[in-house]
């Protein structure tokens, strides 16, 4: 389904638009989408991972940038997409509407049409008020985003497509209760300007909610409150009661967006979900129960105080695979937040509600054969630090971390799962076991318990 509560106005809702000057949105029914990375060592081919899409009925998906094989791969297959904009091209674009045509002919126009690739959104950037970048970005969206749109207009494309900017959290703040959100005073002329641009093009405001980033960066933070369950720690707001995190942080959007005079205006999660390993709070069962809760949540259409009975338009999970070679520097979670492993398997058993009552796995993938590179226990394992270390630059042992599901495996298991990583990695070249005669192949699995040596590098 399209959503286009902007520009779907029919019977009393037109009345109340001509009469308030203030659209409000109409019932729709929320799409579950997913997030698909490419950050990762050893990619699937893109033409599986969109069988895996269609198998698993999943028609929306979100890029964080314009991959030519992948944007191929989705032409034909009727799943709606939103292409994004790394942050690093926002100085081009803003500067030079040569540019953005450009990027449009390469990026868009080369790709849509009869039989093509159905792209829905252009996203301006990921995330580029966060605090972090210390408004590196903040001056740069809105004339980005504008030649973005008279791009679109030249290509024709402006009446179909439109432009967001996903936004994290940090971008609006409450002392505490969700109604006294507003965005963070140094955002708000360009966040004055986003929204009016966004209203005035029929556009959704895109946000990303974490609620394991409240839990993993606050020690006092309860941990019952991230998930949807119910809490011994709601949160009371007037009238208003929260019982989990996901409607608290929602709401204090929609405060922020009140107060810039725009509270109907359709929201979109750009991006939610839970890590599966890397961290004290990150492990399947945490995963399964936090994704099947927002699921339902969303599915039960209560929306939330602020907005009852009107959930957000489409949530986009975060993300449909595991991505080894993404950066830790905010965690060791930050290479597990798919709901697939990285070759297309399902962690664990998830209702989507579109029609699986489990996730398919990928089809026809090819592995490499059952084996793997181990400690050889008849070496001098005294001089295997340098090795670690080396093996570790190369290829993912964040599991091995305080909070990992190999974090309690012993030394020697320490050892043979770092150079395992290794091994895989380098397509099991028996050379790639050496370590100077400290590992040795095996073909029995080293795996413990939900510590599972990965073997099944595909070719």
């Amino acid at each position: 389904m399209q959503h286009k509560t902007n520009l779907i106005i029919r019977g009393g809702v037109l009345l109340l638009w001509l009469l308030c000057g203030t659209l409000v949105p109409t019932m729709v029914e929320s799409a579950i989408g997913v997030n698909w990375g490419t950050i990762s060592s050893h990619r699937l081919k893109p033409t599986t991972v969109v069988d895996l899409l269609r198998q698993n009925k999943i028609s929306k998906v979100k890029l964080f940038e314009a991959d030519s094989d992948v944007l191929r791969a989705l032409m034909g297959s009727g799943i709606q997409v939103m292409v994004g904009i790394p942050n690093e091209m926002l100085p081009f674009l803003s500067s030079s509407p040569a540019a953005s045509d450009l990027w449009v002919r390469q990026n868009v126009s080369a790709y849509v049409g009869r039989g093509g690739a159905d792209i829905r959104y252009v996203a301006v950037g990921n995330e580029p008020f966060l605090s972090s970048y210390n408004g590196q970005y903040q001056n740069l969206i809105m004339p980005a985003i504008l030649n973005m749109q008279q791009s679109l207009v030249k290509a024709n494309l402006a009446g179909y497509i439109k432009l967001v900017v996903p936004c994290n959290a940090d971008a609006y703040q409450s002392s505490a209760l969700p109604s006294q959100g507003a965005f963070r005073p140094e955002l708000t002329q360009i966040m004055n300007q986003l929204v009016q641009f966004l209203n005035s093009n029929g556009s959704p405001f895109v946000v990303n909610i974490y609620p394991f980033l409240s839990l993993y960066n606050n020690g006092d933070f309860p941990q019952e409150y991230a998930f949807f369950e119910g809490t011994t720690h709601a949160v009371q707001d007037g009238s208003n009661v929260y019982t989990n995190a996901f409607d608290g942080n929602y709401d204090t959007l929609v405060a922020a967006l009140t107060k810039l005079g725009y509270g109907q205006m359709p929201i979109v999660i750009g991006e939610i979900g839970w890590p599966s390993d890397g961290a004290i709070d990150a492990n399947i069962t945490a995963a399964k129960v936090f994704n099947q809760g927002l699921i339902n949540h969303i599915a039960s259409n209560k929306g939330t105080p602020l907005r009852p009975n009107a959930p957000p338009m489409d949530v986009y999970l975060f993300s449909l695979l595991d991505e080894g070679a993404k950066s830790t520097l905010p965690g060791n979670f930050e290479r597990h937040w798919g709901i697939f492993s990285f070759d297309g398997q399902a962690k664990y058993p998830l209702n989507l509600l579109l029609g699986n009552k489990e996730l398919k796995n990928a089809r026809n993938v090819e592995y490499l054969p059952s084996r793997w590179c181990v400690a050889n226990p008849s070496g001098d394992l005294n001089n295997v630090v340098n090795h670690m270390r080396l093996a570790c630059s190369v290829a993912d042992c964040t599991t091995l971390n305080y909070g990992g599901s190999c974090n309690e495996i012993g030394e020697k298991g320490n050892i043979s799962y770092a150079f395992n990583s290794y091994y895989q990695l380098q397509m099991q070249d028996s050379r790639s076991c050496n370590f100077d005669g400290l590992g040795m192949v095996t073909f029995l699995d080293p795996s413990v318990g939900d510590c599972q040596f990965s073997c099944r590098r595909y070719r």
